[in-house]
């Protein structure tokens, strides 16, 4: 979810209505008021609304829905003559591009704000922190065009946004703030994205940062936009949201060419969708004629049409409409959720605990009465830890992570108790005995289960405390079980017991392999168990179980 602070005076100022009506009607179009300060209110929006991402966005918004302006929203675009050429080698880095001009930007400080928090909001929420989308906005006086996206060597040198001394691009990754923040997502190739005006001067090291020549101030009066990705719907979103909230304060737009097409769009799409399905899915009797005035208030263009349709052509900005029943949520923020009557809904069913919650629970109690503190450690993990440490082989039936983040979190887990041993080694300075246990998901084969580690650490623990727990532990359950001699190499031979039930393996205990302490930099025994809770009565897995 977002979160946008919107400052009164300028709310005001682009909506026509005061501030105690606007705040009375705007959690009604969908936002949650976080909290009311004595000049702004910070509001959640969400993330399928990114065009409320700023106090251009809601105003546009409020007006409609207040009745101050309806229908569609005109935003002309003009040639501005300017192009950009895009380098075919940043195909695998960075492929895509969109620009704009924007120009008579009139900038005051809280104008400047909201421009910014809405490049930033739209990173998050469209951009995915910056890897799918990146936004850089510029002083386009202080450049000559035409403009070049090209893949430059690691060592050019420019001075980013925020310095004042040159620096290659390799240093901004391991110097600058946002070059640490980001450097991830282009660390990796050989060559990173450049953006350089035609005098070869630097405007933006993209998805990082900006230079320092092309900073917005309250002086200044035009704009370039250029937005990298590697999602081109995603690119266009967000080219089209920055230049409609900068033609909604008082700016106009200029297309940019790059490689020929021109940028940006903001034609409204047309669709047609049906009266009948919208009045029967809202529960409603609302005419054609009803139905656009209400869609007017929501900025669209609406209008009745053969056969009971309705022509519908939404605005540039309204990414998020992807269905006819899009349209329809509209219809009903428009009429007035406080409009619908209240009533017990037809579909009427009691709800019951999953067969696996209901063992779930059943475990945390009796792990919970022998003494031990649950412990919730990530889905995600890596080889290192799930096997190696472990002096396990990897089985076959790894999910493994396509494109991880970090080398931290690389698989989804197959096994709990290599991610106990761990929470260990972070709290191996803390006093002891330690006891703690995890019940929760595993993934293997691609398929879902439940799995109960539990592990005791301190200078007595050994094969005894292990078998004990264990053997109680299945008492409780009501689980039939015999012990064999385990080749579980994460556990010490001769002091290590597979759990049987009806004869196939269910589980492992005993003391822990001293190699395995080592790997977790562990100085003391320890007893610990691991049991597929498959083999638990009612267990929804189980053959010929409902």
């Amino acid at each position: 979810m977002a979160i946008i602070s919107l400052s009164y005076r300028y709310l005001e100022r682009l909506t026509g209505a005061d501030r105690d009506l606007i705040l009375s009607r705007l959690p009604m179009i969908g936002s949650d008021m976080e909290r009311v300060e004595d000049d702004h209110c910070d509001v959640e929006f969400f993330p399928n609304r990114p065009d409320l991402f700023s106090v251009e966005g809601v105003a546009r918004a409020m007006r409609g829905f207040l009745g101050i302006e309806t229908g569609l929203p005109d935003y002309p675009v003009t040639p501005s003559g300017i192009r950009f050429t895009v380098d075919p080698a940043l195909g695998p880095i960075r492929p895509y591009l969109g620009s704009a001009v924007i120009r008579g930007v009139s900038f005051d400080d809280e104008s400047i704000l909201s421009i910014m928090a809405l490049q930033e909001a739209l990173h998050w929420a469209v951009g995915r922190g910056r890897s799918k989308v990146a936004i850089g906005i510029h002083d386009l006086d202080a450049v000559t065009p035409p403009f070049h996206y090209r893949a430059a060597e690691r060592s050019h040198r420019f001075v980013p946004l925020d310095f004042t001394e040159e620096m290659t691009m390799e240093e901004i990754l391991s110097v600058h703030p946002k070059g640490k923040m980001y450097s991830s997502i282009v660390n990796d190739f050989p060559r990173f994205p450049l953006i350089t005006d035609d005098r070869g001067q630097v405007l933006s090291f993209p998805p990082i940062i900006n230079g320092e020549l092309t900073r917005v101030t309250t002086e200044t009066k035009n704009l370039l936009l250029d937005t990298t990705g590697t999602d081109e719907r995603a690119v266009r979103t967000a080219v089209t949201i920055i230049c409609t909230a900068m033609a909604e304060s008082g700016a106009t737009i200029e297309s940019v060419s790059v490689e020929g097409t021109q940028w940006p769009d903001l034609r409204p799409q047309t669709r047609y969708v049906h009266a009948g399905e919208c009045n029967r899915l809202l529960g409603t009797t609302l005419s054609q004629e009803e139905l656009s005035a209400l869609l007017h208030k929501m900025r669209f263009g609406a209008a009745p049409a053969a056969d009971g349709a309705i022509r519908v052509d939404v605005p540039c900005y309204r990414a998020d409409i992807m269905h006819d029943w899009d349209i329809f949520e509209d219809v009903a923020i428009a009429y007035g959720y406080e409009h619908f009557p209240a009533g017990i809904s037809p579909t009427f069913a009691i709800g019951t605990p999953h067969p696996v919650s209901v063992i779930s629970g059943v475990v945390r109690q009796v792990m919970t009465g022998f003494g031990f503190l649950e412990v919730i450690p990530f889905t995600l993990s890596n080889e290192e830890v799930m096997y190696t440490r472990m002096q396990r082989t990897a089985p076959a039936g790894v999910t493994r992570v396509l494109y991880p983040i970090t080398e931290d979190h690389t698989l989804v887990r197959t096994d709990l108790l290599p991610l106990l041993l761990e929470i260990c080694q972070f709290n191996r300075h803390r006093e002891l005995p330690q006891r703690i246990f995890c019940v929760g998901d595993v993934v293997s084969d691609l398929a879902t289960y439940q799995k109960l580690a539990w592990l005791s650490i301190h200078p007595g623990a050994d094969f005894s405390e292990a078998y004990a727990t264990a053997d109680a532990f299945c008492h409780e359950l009501g689980l039939a079980i015999t012990v064999q001699e385990s080749e579980d190499p994460a556990f010490l031979g001769g002091r290590r017991g597979a759990i049987m039930v009806n004869g196939m393996p269910a589980g492992v205990f005993g003391e822990i392999n001293p190699g395995v302490l080592n790997g977790f930099e562990l100085e003391h025994p320890v007893a610990a168990m691991e049991l597929d809770l498959r083999v638990v009565p009612g267990y929804p897995a189980l053959p010929g179980t409902p």
